[in-house]
């Protein structure tokens, strides 16, 4: 299909603007990808400097999670658009990126309707694991926003836990899987007392998404996975994999398609009733609108209360997200907290952790540590 850019008629006016999503674009190179993904970084602030593309977003694209440009640049590279594996560099180049996605734009939306961001990082895992080590076994897991449910399987990956010394990283602990082809590795601070020394036991596995992905058995899942991985980021990438391939022999978690306040109530009920049913959630919340994330906060609390034998909520998400829970944390974000996510068990801020649970430090001052 060949688009006239620039001439996306009423519909675009009424989906959005160029000038709101060449911001888009531009916020998202200098606050997301800077200093991330050098690829990612130049073709965002290029698309936000074409006018006439903008305008093709606008026109074409629903306002709101479609205009994402994490969205679009997954599209291209799931299509094997020109620079799929390492990013259009330079302005040549850029020129056969933009010139082979307007040509292929009917795929291109097709794509971007059809998915989601569900970028499912199972790294995160590890700065989850202490929390889930220390609350009364055995567990009933429930992930809010799971996409694939690769984080529903801590128990199938290795970790170790290392703290920065003189000469270099100290191991502190190391646990999980041995025979786990899935080796995490977490930066971490405080007291080596708050670090797991066991994996939890896990009766019951289930999770809640729009668009639940089968990375296992369904191979344009993976695929799309794999597409959402920034280019360059090798290590994303093998982990991403490697993740799959540890869960691979195991039993798939109980996955329910639908949106999370409104299947969470039911989904709930069926976690047996001897377990530790802890609701989970990391970088979710954002893609509601404020209003959404309060009533899935009482939600969440009026279900826990209401179990016999209560139950836990562990959040892992940017302090923007829950203001009303960050605001009571012991410490003020500073510039360089900006990309990291605020963990808090049952509304109670315990650490900031790295938004690919790279990093796990508990917060100066939290009452009690990690997950007591």
């Amino acid at each position: 299909m060949v688009v006239n850019v620039g001439n996306t008629g009423h519909a675009g006016r009424a989906a959005g603007n160029a000038w709101g999503v060449a911001e888009r674009y531009r916020e998202f190179s200098w606050r997301e990808a800077r200093g991330r993904s050098d690829a990612h970084e130049e073709l965002s602030a290029r698309i936000s400097q074409d006018p006439e593309f903008c305008d093709l977003l606008s026109g074409s694209l629903p306002a709101g999670n479609k205009q994402q440009p994490n969205l679009l640049l997954a599209a291209v590279r799931y299509l094997d658009g020109p620079h799929a594996e390492m990013g259009p560099r330079g302005a040549a180049a850029y020129g056969r990126w933009r010139e082979w996605t307007i040509r292929h734009w009917d795929e291109v939306r097709a794509v971007i309707m059809q998915r989601a961001t569900q970028t499912n990082e199972p790294a995160r895992c590890a700065t989850l694991l202490p929390l889930l080590a220390r609350l009364p076994q055995p567990l009933a897991l429930l992930e809010a926003g799971a996409s694939a449910g690769l984080c529903l399987h801590p128990d199938r990956y290795r970790y170790r836990y290392e703290a920065d010394g003189e000469d270099g990283p100290r191991r502190r602990a190391e646990l999980g899987a041995l025979e786990s082809p899935l080796v995490l590795t977490c930066r971490t601070g405080g007291a080596a007392d708050e670090l797991p020394e066991r994996l939890p036991q896990i009766v019951w596995r289930a999770g809640i998404d729009l668009d639940p992905l089968d990375p296992v058995d369904e191979r344009d899942d993976l695929r799309w996975l794999q597409a959402l991985v920034w280019p360059g980021d090798g290590e994303r990438a093998a982990r991403l994999s490697a993740a799959v391939d540890a869960v691979r022999p195991a039993p798939r978690p109980r996955m329910v398609r639908g949106d999370l306040i409104d299947e969470l109530p039911a989904l709930a009920a069926e976690a047996p009733p001897e377990a530790t049913l802890v609701i989970f959630h990391s970088a979710v919340l954002a893609y509601l609108p404020p209003a959404r994330r309060e009533e899935f906060a009482r939600l969440v609390r009026s279900l826990l209360d209401g179990r016999p034998g209560g139950g836990h909520w562990i959040s892992n998400e940017h302090h923007s997200v829950l203001p009303w829970i960050t605001d009571s944390a012991p410490h003020s974000p500073r510039p360089d907290d900006a990309l990291h996510l605020t963990l808090a068990l049952d509304g109670r801020p315990v650490a900031l952790t790295g938004p690919h649970g790279q990093s796990l430090h508990s917060l100066s001052g939290a009452r009690g540590t990690l997950g007591r």
